[in-house]
């Protein structure tokens, strides 16, 4: 099976490091540790602050601040005071009260999740992930699939069925994905140029009014289809110019 936590103990590296943006524009820092590194709060802690510090520069605004959040998957127990797999750190008042939602740490332990042999779909997404961490090793695809309904785990099977195959398996694997990518890429080229092909009209239409309120020569629009989206932007912001400065005087 592709998940075998030994292979990886002599590892110094995190297992996993993801580095994302969600739909919330959310910064994700994602790891999995086989063994409890040296000074894992202050590993965490730092991580984590340093993707909120790089979001801003000389001059930004406080208000572009986003989340940072920092998701830590552990294969040891660090709190062994706690039963609770999950971890959940904030800048909150001993009495809850938080200052912000800026920065969080998750910390969650696997060794303390025991999942249930009932056989059951399981309905909460931590859950999930962490039968999903603790029975990869030991369960068919098919078992997987039956316990985890969420399609994430399908895609997220995929990925370790891939790990695991031969060098002419993971060839093939991989001419897929890049099929997949280019295909994805293709469309997504095609509606911007789409978008853009409606801009240019929009902006030729614009720039030929404006031209006509403006008593100027109307350009043709052989002429103005030769220009760049860009072209057309700046000409039509300097024939507005010309409008407010003739309203103005």
């Amino acid at each position: 099976n592709p998940i075998v936590w030994k292979e990886f103990e002599a590892d110094k590296l995190s297992i996993l490091d993801i580095l994302a943006i969600d739909n919330a524009d959310r910064r994700l820092n994602v790891e999995v540790q086989r063994t409890k590194p040296t000074s894992l709060p202050q590993r965490l802690t730092y991580y984590s602050a340093t993707q909120l510090v790089d979001q801003i520069g000389e001059g930004d605004s406080y208000r572009k601040l986003r989340p940072s959040i920092g998701i830590c998957i552990l294969n040891s127990v660090h709190f062994s005071q706690l039963a609770e797999y999950h971890s959940e750190f904030r800048l909150r008042t001993r009495s809850g009260l938080e200052l912000t939602n800026c920065l969080e740490i998750h910390l969650l332990e696997l060794p303390k999740y025991a999942p249930l042999d009932d056989n059951e779909q399981i309905a909460d997404p931590r859950d999930q992930w962490m039968y999903f961490f603790r029975r990869a090793e030991g369960s068919t695809v098919e078992e997987l699939l039956d316990r985890l309904p969420d399609p994430v785990f399908k895609r997220a099977v995929g990925v370790l069925e891939m790990i695991s195959r031969t060098p002419d398996q993971r060839r093939h694997y991989d001419a897929r994905l890049k099929w997949e990518l280019d295909e994805n890429t293709r469309i997504q080229t095609a509606f911007e140029e789409g978008e853009a092909k409606g801009e240019a009209r929009v902006r030729i239409e614009l720039i030929r009014a404006l031209e006509n309120l403006l008593q100027m020569q109307i350009s043709s629009d052989a002429e103005l289809r030769g220009k760049s989206i860009e072209e057309l932007r700046q000409r039509a912001q300097y024939l507005q110019e010309l409008i407010r400065n003739r309203s103005s005087s």
